[in-house]
């Protein structure tokens, strides 16, 4: 399957254009995370706490793409912040970021593949979530065995679609909910009703807005993927500074808007993430099929993350390999460009997420949100940290400011505040018994990133030592 003469550089091809740069970062955000996670932070903060956290949440993702927008641009590689972060940050703690980033992913792919059996028990009630999870599970593996350029196309029309599903939800949903499509069950518009009554905005309280955070930052975790495909794109000087303009202002107005046409048609006390609000909402408005339909888009966005997902993770392997962190074979390459060994591991370990689709999916399906949502804002931290150190140590060599082609704006304000967000995020999930179990498996998961980094140094130190000593007696 590998082609040794393709691999013996080891090199990706550079064969994205802007646009599919743009939807693949923008594939991997609108996916779970808008679709069904929102009826949890719904249910748990209220109408006021979700769109408040979901504002709190894209101001945070827009702090972090200013500091990986500089990032990448002066350095365009794929696996960029676990490069960035073991270059300007330690060896020790890039792997970390990578390994993490990595888990963040194949977490994430299994908990869509999940979602993804759960939306067609809507259509095949008496299925099992588990088939379904395989056959969509055999399906995004099979797509990401293809060419980039393969991967990048499929990847582009998935996300037009759901982008354009979520304009067509803004749009009939606020309809509905100021009158001008009438709703099942209702002879008045809900218009704020409730906003308004049963509790208020914040019926739960402020502390819930602290506690959905996680699930809010996993929700917008996607955006960084434009630094892993820079990598692979064709002018990323050009092409990464317009697509994160694009992604910051785009992803805005997709997920407020959403969760504000939600929160004033759903009750937070229907809310939850057995079915998608969205589903609830074209249920209740009535219009033939039109819940079908977005039980389809709802589908069909899931599987991009999917793909995006284990794209990104697969990727992630590979820049490990090819800083020597990991096993040399996971940096193989295949003859369409795919690194297929560390797709194939990336898949397997994905497989071992599934077993929420057999085993409470309900429940386990919020962990898994949990446990993806800690892993990407360890590594959103990293990447603020990268930042700072980056531009200390550019300006600290006599360099001009100006040679930057993108400058994160007010440093060092920016990395500080995006640092102390992300630390808050974390500290939310000490409050929220059913995603404390992220805190139990994620710190003791980022030690042991250290003591194994650590340990293989020093194995393979005694080694070259003793190799050293054999040669010269």
């Amino acid at each position: 399957m590998i082609n040794e003469d393709s691999t013996s550089k080891n090199q990706l091809a550079r064969s994205m254009k802007s646009r599919h740069l743009f939807m693949i970062s923008l594939g991997g955000v609108i996916g779970t995370g808008l679709f069904l996670s929102s009826g949890y932070t719904i249910s748990e903060a209220g109408p006021g706490g979700a769109i408040a956290a979901y504002l709190i949440g894209g101001f945070m993702m827009y702090l972090i793409m200013l500091c990986l927008g500089e990032l990448t641009v002066a350095m365009p590689v794929t696996g960029s912040f676990q490069v960035y972060a073991t270059k300007y940050i330690g060896p020790a703690t890039g792997f970390t970021i990578g390994i993490m980033y990595w888990l963040n992913w194949v977490v994430t792919v299994g908990s869509e593949f999940t979602a993804s059996g759960l939306l067609m028990q809507r259509w095949f009630p008496n299925t099992s979530v588990w088939m379904w999870s395989c056959f969509f599970g055999l399906l995004i593996f099979l797509l990401n065995c293809l060419s980039v350029k393969i991967f990048a196309e499929t990847e582009f029309w998935f996300s037009t679609i759901k982008v354009a599903a979520i304009i067509l939800f803004i749009v009939m949903g606020g309809a509905a909910m100021f009158g001008f499509i009438p709703m099942e069950g209702r002879d008045t518009a809900p218009v704020f009703s409730n906003f308004m009554g049963q509790g208020g905005l914040f019926p739960n309280g402020f502390l819930p807005i602290l506690m959905t955070m996680i699930s809010v930052n996993f929700a917008f975790s996607g955006t960084e993927l434009i630094g892993i495909a820079a990598g692979e794109s064709e002018n990323p000087e050009r092409d990464v500074p317009k697509s994160i303009k694009n992604i910051i202002w785009r992803t805005m107005f997709f997920f407020v808007g959403a969760i504000f046409v939600l929160a004033g048609l759903v009750s937070w006390k229907q809310a939850g993430v057995i079915e998608s609000p969205f589903v609830m909402v074209f249920d209740d408005i009535g219009v033939p099929y039109a819940a079908d339909f977005m039980n389809f888009v709802i589908l069909t966005a899931l599987l991009s993350v999917a793909n995006s997902g284990l794209y990104a993770s697969t990727r992630m392997l590979w820049s490990l390999s090819s800083e020597k962190m990991i096993s040399p074979k996971l940096g193989k390459i295949t003859k369409k460009g795919v690194p297929f060994n560390a797709l194939v591991l990336s898949m397997a370990v994905s497989c071992l997420s599934l077993l929420s689709s057999v085993f409470a999916p309900g429940t386990v399906y919020v962990v898994l949100v949990a446990v993806a949502g800690f892993a990407v804002v360890v590594v959103w931290f990293g990447i603020c940290l990268s930042q700072f150190m980056f531009r200390k140590n550019f300006l600290k060599s006599g360099r001009n400011i100006r040679d930057l082609k993108f400058r994160t704006p007010l440093y060092p304000v920016v990395p500080i505040v995006a640092s102390v967000m992300c630390l808050a995020s974390c500290i939310g999930l000490a409050f929220d018994p059913s995603q404390r179990i992220a805190l139990y498996c994620g710190i003791p998961f980022i030690f042991a990133c250290y003591a194994f980094y650590y340990m293989k140094n020093r194995l393979q130190s005694r080694e070259k030592t003793d190799d050293y000593m054999e040669k010269v007696n």
